[in-house]
């Protein structure tokens, strides 16, 4: 291997396999999306693992391979936006592969399997199909075309292909065992008829395989030597053994790892695609949802992700995890790389009232104090400021640190300044402040030494950017979407304060042309990106995280 990494039980598996020589000491794996929606969180835990395996053993390569075998839920959008995820998270594929491409081969093994009188047509309806399999306390029963004979099914087989018959009129089954305890043994589809354009094949075919049987031949056909899927096809992999056993062909070890599932969070594509039809967000890259797309457009790094992915690692018992391990990870990694700025959300107009009138100071600022390379920026400071409202209370308790009458307070890169004034506006709401500053605290320290224990962000009045910022929530507010009440869908339990967005807030000049996909901290604030919708005139910004996990606070 090319570095010694924290190992788990898959890699056990594979580390045995190459000392015993096994697939001539090959090292071949995939990530096989199915293109009918956008990656999210728990893809990411999938993509770490196989194509990180292939990174860290010498030789060793991983597949991209759209299963694209249903026509009716397949887009060319989703496979352009899945490429574009595996490359944001840092990873290149060997090859980028289509199941369509085996659909020739596919039809083949179909017909060797009727040869050999493994597989028959059938023409039970849908709903006939599914009642006569059977339930886990009872046996399948045999359909009437069941013993059809290898001549009629070859025959059949062939005119379904060749456009003879209607949507769901027959289908191809393999020939198993209808009392078997797994139900995946009682006679599964294998092929069905859907007259819908595909959208690499476009009307070539109108019979398309089934996933289970697809699986087992993708990866046979591309000679991939460990097949790793997540908990839920663990009793396929009988199934999946059954057909690579019958066709005699390259056999692949199927292993399974527990997925990736978040509180707060909903990881079904079927759902995350219900939540963009009916509009509960704004499309798949919405910031509140789990999509790879979607947390790169609220500020996540690459980085913070694989970061995840590694500290929850590859076990075989599902579980939930506390969302909170994700924000800690980006609070992290943004920590090293964001730049700070300054920021306010809600301003209240400060006049330092002795400070030389029309005076413009430039000032010095760090860029990133973890990173000195980051080099430093100069802040523009006049005698007319916005502060935080929050950071100005009158009839201040003593441990309220921030500016009230008659205190005096440390302005971040700045002067000491103290407040003399305050004035209301007919409704008795405060809508400034007058101040004096010491000139002989600039920077922000003072040569006597005396002790001023609150730091106030602020931008000059004169030079400061409008913006508007989206302030994002966990888009539900329960910790498990899935399990509503009786009667509920889980989109009863979205949270209304999942998007908070406020106009007018001021920045500092520098974030004119703040760049797409630049990171910043605003002071005080939290962590936050330029929005994909942004323009210099009218700049948008989200937020990715707040400094502190201040949602578990909230809900303890």
């Amino acid at each position: 291997m090319a570095e010694e990494i924290q190992s788990n039980f898959i890699r056990e598996i594979i580390d045995l396999d190459l000392e015993q020589g096994k697939n001539d000491g090959r090292l071949h794996t995939r990530f096989p999306p199915e293109p009918n929606g956008y990656l999210h969180i728990g893809h990411a835990k999938s993509i770490c693992l196989n194509f990180g395996l292939a990174n860290d053993y010498d030789d060793a390569k991983c597949n991209l391979r759209f299963d694209d075998t249903n026509p009716v839920k397949e887009d060319e959008e989703y496979v352009n936006s899945i490429i574009e995820d595996l490359k944001w998270l840092g990873f290149n594929a060997d090859r980028i592969l289509y199941a369509s491409d085996y659909f020739e081969k596919m039809y083949a093994f179909a017909v060797q399997l009727i040869r050999q009188g493994n597989a028959y047509v059938d023409d039970q309806t849908p709903n006939e199909i599914r009642e006569s399999r059977g339930s886990l306390k009872s046996p399948g029963t045999e359909s009437p075309f069941r013993n059809r004979t290898i001549e009629e099914n070859l025959q059949l087989f062939e005119d379904m292909r060749s456009d003879k018959f209607q949507n769901g009129e027959k289908v191809l089954r393999a020939k198993i065992d209808m009392a078997s305890p797994n139900l995946n043994f009682r006679d599964p589809i294998m092929y069905r008829i859907l007259h819908t354009t595909h959208h690499r094949t476009g009307d070539a075919w109108c019979i398309y395989p089934m996933y289970d049987w697809a699986h087992g031949l993708e990866d046979s056909i591309e000679g991939i030597t460990h097949s790793i899927c997540t908990l839920e096809f663990q009793d396929h992999r009988p199934l999946y053994n059954w057909f690579l056993e019958k066709l005699e062909v390259h056999h692949p070890q199927q292993i399974e790892f527990a997925r990736l599932n978040l509180s707060y969070t909903i990881m079904s594509k079927r759902k995350l695609k219900q939540l963009v039809d009916e509009d509960h967000v704004s499309g798949w890259d919405d910031p509140r949802m789990p999509t790879l797309s979607g947390l790169r457009r609220k500020g996540y790094s690459p980085k913070s992700i694989r970061e995840l992915c590694d500290r929850v690692g590859v076990v075989r018992r599902d579980g939930i995890i506390d969302i909170a391990l994700l924000e800690n990870c980006v609070r992290e990694d943004l920590n090293k790389r964001s730049q700070r700025v300054m920021a306010v959300l809600n301003p209240l107009k400060v006049v330092i009232t002795n400070y030389p009138e029309n005076q413009i100071e430039d000032l010095e600022a760090n860029n990133n104090p973890e990173n000195e390379e980051d080099g430093k920026r100069t802040i523009p400071f006049s005698g007319e400021l916005w502060i935080e409202k929050s950071d100005f209370m009158e009839d201040a308790p003593k441990k309220f640190f921030r500016l009230s009458e008659g205190r005096e307070v440390r302005l971040k890169h700045a002067y000491y300044i103290t407040c003399n004034d305050v004035i209301k506006n007919d409704d008795g709401e405060v809508v400034e402040l007058h101040c004096t500053y010491d000139p002989k605290t600039k920077g922000g320290w003072s040569d006597d030494g005396r002790r001023v224990k609150g730091t106030l962000h602020w931008v000059s009045i004169p030079h400061a950017v409008d913006a508007e910022i989206r302030q994002y929530e966990h888009l539900f507010n329960i910790e498990n979407p899935n399990k509503s009440k009786d009667g509920e869908s889980f989109t009863d339990n979205i949270n209304p304060d999942s998007l908070l967005t406020i106009h007018g807030c001021k920045l500092e000049p520098s974030l004119k042309n703040a760049a797409l996909g630049t990171y910043y901290q605003f002071l005080r604030n939290g962590y936050y990106c330029v929005d994909a919708d942004s323009t210099t005139d009218a700049l948008i910004f989200n937020r990715t995280a707040t400094l502190r996990d201040t949602w578990g606070k909230k809900n303890k």
